[in-house]
């Protein structure tokens, strides 16, 4: 198992989406409230940024805004068409504050 730091919880404003690259990972950034998800920055549906959608706080699913696909923000799976396939979602444990993002 691998870790890599994101920083801290304040780092984030709640329902916004953040873009951040960490070595050759780029990565999508979602806090609702104290919980914060992470995914892959791209799109399943076609590759487009993630992070240029709007957050839907309610559902905890961000829209691609190319072309309004749906994704959950707890598993990267999709939620509306045209996606069919998931996006790669990531667990994050806090350490000592700092938010580490657990890849396999």
């Amino acid at each position: 198992m691998t870790t890599f730091d994101i920083g801290t919880l304040e780092d984030y404003v709640h329902g916004e989406a953040v873009q951040v690259k960490r070595g050759d990972r780029v990565l999508m950034v979602v806090r609702i409230f104290e919980d914060i998800y992470v995914l892959d920055d791209r799109c399943s549906h076609e590759e487009f940024s993630l992070a240029l959608g709007e957050v839907d706080v309610a559902t905890c699913e961000i829209e691609c805004a190319r072309h309004g696909a749906m994704f959950q923000l707890k598993d990267g799976q999709p939620a509306s068409f045209p996606a069919t396939r998931p996006v790669a979602h990531y667990d994050v444990v806090s350490d000592a504050g700092r938010l580490q993002v657990v890849v396999s």
